[in-house]
């Protein structure tokens, strides 16, 4: 349980980030979380969360802009309280061969899926570091894990945060803080919906339980590891993936 606990989840309009508020709200988490394209369904998924009892609030954010995360991270503080969890989740994709990546494709990955979950994780664990408390759950990829049919610039990304786990979590272990991550293979509904039915049935056919994942499924893992349950697993970079 994560009764009294307070989470702050980034991209959680979109559907991993919308699973994974669900189940830390179920978990009895005060959730935030932030949107930035999708106020819409950010808004949607708060207003029914709240009618189930459970305490959410969503926030807009862009995860590459330094001084709006501080900010934010400040505006919760105030208005929930002290955040002990973050899940780096937002991110984008792109489908595009190497040849075709231009500088501009190649820069705005890095600075959502990289730089974003660098500047999130700077904002809010400085409270953390305060109390010597705290659990981190970035979210990457089995495309940064394993050779795999997809876009270069994606792969590099997602690759990235396995070592900003690792690092991260031997820096802020003397604080009491862990950093995980975990590492979703080919999903039913997000990223995946834009990879081609080819591949889709590639993966299925490599796969041991032939089949994709539920969003459902990662967001069990990312609470469990946000979770005292959780207590003794750091710097890991665990694959949900059905088995590849």
């Amino acid at each position: 349980m994560l009764k009294g606990k307070i989470a702050f989840v980034t991209g959680g309009s979109g559907s991993l980030g919308q699973a994974i508020v669900k189940v830390l709200a179920r978990e009895r988490c005060c959730v935030a979380y932030s949107y930035k394209d999708t106020k819409e369904s950010a808004q949607r998924l708060e207003k029914d969360l709240t009618a189930t009892g459970a305490k959410v609030r969503s926030y807009y954010l862009d995860v590459t802009d330094a001084s709006a995360s501080i900010k934010l991270a400040q505006i919760i503080e105030d208005e929930l309280g002290h955040v002990d969890i973050l899940v780096n989740n937002a991110g984008i994709a792109q489908v595009m061969p190497f040849a075709m990546i231009e500088e501009n494709d190649w820069n705005m990955m890095m600075d959502v899926n990289v730089k974003g979950m660098f500047l999130v994780t700077k904002a809010f664990v400085r409270g953390m570091i305060r109390r010597k408390s705290g659990a981190i759950v970035n979210v990457g990829s089995l495309a940064g894990m394993r050779m795999l049919e997809v876009p270069v610039h994606y792969a590099t990304a997602k690759s990235a945060v396995v070592g900003f786990t690792m690092a991260l979590a031997r820096e802020l272990g003397r604080y009491n803080i862990r950093v995980n991550a975990v590492a979703p293979g080919m999903l039913e509904h997000g990223v995946s919906d834009n990879v081609p039915d080819r591949l889709q049935e590639q993966y299925k056919n490599y796969c041991a339980l032939s089949r994709a994942g539920k969003c459902e499924e990662v967001a069990e893992l990312v609470a469990f590891l946000a979770s005292d349950r959780g207590s003794y697993i750091n710097a890991q970079s665990i694959l949900v993936d059905g088995g590849i």
